[in-house]
């Protein structure tokens, strides 16, 4: 079966770095898009960057552009989501997703919390 783990949230305070990961078992990273997405309380959820393993073509939020690094490690099969200078507006739960565009298939992490906060 199919999984997404994403680990490496937690409590920061303003200014500071987190870096998430997600870890993949059951499908390979380099076959699938893969998305980090964040939803805050009483806000829609948005893509904060995505990232195509196998060519490393990366895409951000305008929010998070400078400050956040999407990556992938194929032999991991783990993608990353490096998160510099953050700010109280990036507290949100954050959510993994890989896309398989031809297969047309999608899988969720269970998301990892994001608090940042003096």
């Amino acid at each position: 079966h199919v999984q997404l783990v994403e680990s490496g949230g937690g409590l920061v305070e303003p200014g500071g770095s987190l870096r998430l990961s997600c870890a993949a078992s059951g499908i390979s990273i380099s076959s699938y898009a893969m998305y980090w997405y964040r939803q805050a309380p009483g806000k829609e959820r948005e893509v904060v960057a995505t990232i195509i393993t196998n060519g490393g073509a990366t895409n951000y939020a305008d929010s998070v552009k400078g400050r956040f690094t999407i990556s992938g490690d194929n032999a991991e099969n783990t993608v990353y989501l490096q998160m510099n200078s953050l700010k109280p507006d990036d507290t949100a739960v954050y959510y993994c997703q890989a896309v398989h565009i031809r297969l047309r298939s999608d899988y969720w992490g269970q998301g990892t919390q994001v608090t940042v906060s003096s």
